[in-house]
């Protein structure tokens, strides 16, 4: 990995709310967390890697490593602020996008609202041309059919064109000559090829990838070019990479490429912390809890490896529930996400009932304690009115907060039409959004055969540690770990990520007429693409490769994931290929099925560097010596009443000291509330362990 010889690392994770920022030199870690400008990103950005160097004693020309992780692609489709895009298809294929699934994911709402395409039907346009399954040529391109869509293009506007066309993951060559004629017409006009984005089976898949890929790609070739810009008249010359959804690292130019694979790069760098806190504290069944201003992330983290998929929901029109988004088939880190953060705004509805979300009032208003003209009360409002943050202390005081206007946005909007006091209203708040996290994280284990209570939850973000003994009391866990630095734990997981890159392809064959000459082919191009990559950001670092199959019984609709060897196939692996898919499929279905062909649609490699690596920890004995520096008034479910709680802050208590609950343990980034179902130590690295009472 190139530093320019310099030792300085640097993460920045820009949320919906604020802009966190980590430094690592010789050892030792510095923090800063500002609100986002969401207007100009990277206003604050720089602001708080100015602020965080700062801290440091160090410049930005200090520098080796900037890691940067953003949500600007999810917030542009969720949000609609994307390109005007048009997407280019085979003729008679207009309608890929309306058609969708089939489906309907709520077979019994009469009200159901699907997720309208990126692309309306006016833009979507067609061209003749036809390709065969194995990518033979039925049709060719007529090519004066893409140039009589100059003017369209022109007269719409459209500033960015996704290509997708049948079969095209076979052979992408009439994608390829399109972008040609385009790209010669009009150079200005950004273009994104699906057999590029997205070279795998099921067109509608492929379509509403490269379609999000070409709605978000000018957004983010101009904030990054804007970024790097101004970063190098800063004085950075040191090496910058973008973290992706699927938990690697990836070069500038690929981000700008292929903006679609970093829509949960910061929820990914958390996933990546908290496995390595769970390897650590020898925790195998984890879940981590990611709680931030706008949203909140769990994930389910087995055998020290966190849940991965190829495919990813945004924009979901109901919850909970699969098929309401858009479907992206990326590499993933598997979470749900929902609108539960700091800054959800609280409200009551026609049933005279709480609701939380999904809405927020991001960095710009705000929440109404933060006093910048927001007036809604908020998740951080309910916080603030119960008492349990530090108005002092929030943010380590350079965001003052103003709790008589949390209390008078939660008076006006849930106190007096459901006839409650302050306190009582900001408890409704938070138990409301307390319970819709512990729903998801219900939802999301049964989903995978987990059972919830089995699990250690791992909390960071800025609002996680205040809600984690709620939440573990609600899903009946018993163990959570606060980590150091917690509110700025993604920025922290960019730290520990490798540089990595996934390529897949779609190439369809069956075990009984297995061709290892085509397959051997096939997966040694794949390796040249994913080493020119990493290798770009790797330098001399040493490379680990990893290749799967997605193998499925003749017939059936779904794949499973089948690991590969690292090195050329034969016609002798057959019998082991079909071994290890029916090892798998057992160990998923408890049978299997004999006598059946078995096929092989997708295959994937990834090559990348080595992870950070985390020794286990070593226990250590609770010593007295924990002295609060004050304490709080808090509201008290069971009394009904306002109680004293004592405060500690985090930075005074050392390895082995224990507390027990209630108590509220300050921070900088965060606080960590401890009810008085739990007792808190910190281990040797500096963790909160917060262990349920005997």
């Amino acid at each position: 990995m190139a530093t320019h010889g310099k030792s300085a690392r640097l993460a920045v994770d820009i949320g919906g709310t604020f802009t966190d920022v980590v430094v690592e030199n010789g050892g030792k870690r510095t923090t800063a967390k500002v609100l986002t400008t969401s207007q100009a990103p990277e206003e604050g950005v720089l602001e708080g890697i100015a602020s965080a160097l700062d801290g440091a004693g160090l410049t930005v020309g200090d520098v080796g490593i900037l890691i940067h992780g953003t949500t600007l692609a999810t917030n542009a489709i969720i949000e609609r602020k994307g390109a005007t895009t048009a997407l280019i298809t085979t003729e008679g294929f207009r309608d890929v996008l309306d058609i969708a699934y089939e489906t309907r994911y709520d077979q019994y709402d009469v009200f159901l609202d699907k997720t309208s395409p990126l692309v309306p039907r006016y833009l979507r346009l067609t061209v003749p041309e036809r390709l065969a399954v194995n990518g033979q040529i039925l049709k060719p391109l007529d090519e004066d059919a893409v140039r009589a869509l100059l003017p369209i293009l022109d007269r719409e506007k459209v500033e960015s064109v996704a290509i997708g066309f049948l079969h095209a993951y076979a052979d992408g060559a009439h994608e390829q000559r399109a972008r040609e004629i385009l790209a010669e017409a009009r150079p200005d006009l950004t273009i994104t090829l699906s057999s590029e984005v997205c070279p795998e089976v099921r067109e509608y898949e492929r379509f509403t990838t490269a379609t999000a890929n070409a709605y978000v790609q000018p957004l983010m070739a101009r904030y990054l070019t804007r970024l790097q810009t101004a970063l190098d008249e800063g004085g950075f010359d040191g090496a910058l990479f973008l973290m992706t959804s699927g938990g690697g690292l990836t070069t500038l130019e690929t981000a700008v490429r292929f903006p679609i694979r970093l829509v949960e790069s910061g929820p990914a760098g958390g996933a990546i912390l908290a496995t390595g806190i769970a390897r650590e504290c020898g925790t195998n069944q984890a879940l981590s809890f990611d709680m931030g201003g706008t949203t909140a992330k769990i994930c389910l983290i087995e055998d020290f490896t966190p849940e991965t998929g190829r495919s990813f929901e945004v924009a979901r029109e109901a919850r909970f529930q699969k098929g309401s988004g858009l479907p992206l088939r990326i590499p993933v880190i598997e979470m749900v996400e929902i609108g539960a953060g700091g800054g959800s705004i609280a409200a009551v509805d026609s049933m005279q009932q709480i609701t939380v979300g999904p809405h927020s009032a991001g960095s710009e208003p705000g929440p109404a304690c933060y006093d910048r003209g927001g007036n809604a009360p908020t998740v951080t409002d309910g916080d603030v009115a119960l008492g349990r943050i530090d108005p002092e202390s929030f943010a380590g005081g350079k965001v003052r907060l103003v709790p008589e206007a949390s209390a008078a946005a939660l008076d006006k909007d849930i106190g007096t039409p459901l006839g409650l006091s302050s306190e009582l209203a900001a408890y409704g708040v938070i138990e409301m959004v307390d319970e819709n996290m512990a729903n998801a994280a219900r939802v999301h284990s049964i989903e995978r055969g987990k059972v919830i209570g089995e699990h250690t939850i791992i909390a960071f973000g800025g609002a996680a540690p205040l809600h984690a003994s709620r939440l573990a009391e609600k899903l009946g866990i018993d163990r959570i770990i606060v980590p150091t630095n917690a509110g700025v734990g993604s920025a922290v997981g960019f730290l520990r990520a490798p540089i990595a890159y996934e390529v897949v392809r779609s190439r369809y064959m069956t075990l009984r007429d297995f061709d290892p000459a085509l397959a051997n082919d096939m997966l040694q191009a794949m390796r040249n693409e994913a080493m020119g990559v990493v290798q770009a950001g790797a330098g001399d670092a040493p490379l680990t490769e990893k290749r799967i199959a997605f193998m499925r019984y003749m017939g059936q609709g779904h794949e499973i994931v089948v690991p590969l060897p690292n090195r050329d196939l034969t016609r002798e692996d057959t019998a082991m290929l079909k071994g290890t898919y029916d090892r798998e499929y057992e160990a998923l279905y408890g049978r299997t099925i004999p006598d059946a062909d078995i096929e092989v649609l997708t295959w994937a490699m990834t090559v990348g560097t080595e992870a950070a690596s985390d020794s286990e920890l070593e226990n250590v004995g609770n010593v007295d010596g924990a002295q609060p520096v004050g304490s709080r008034q808090v509201y008290d479910a069971a009394a009904e009443a306002m109680t004293d709680v004592p405060l500690y802050r985090r930075d005074e208590l050392k390895q082995g000291m224990h507390v027990s609950g209630p108590a509220i343990l300050a921070e900088d980034e965060t606080s960590t509330f401890v009810s008085g179902s739990f007792d808190v130590s910190v281990n040797r690295a500096g963790y909160l362990v917060l262990e349920r009472k005997a």
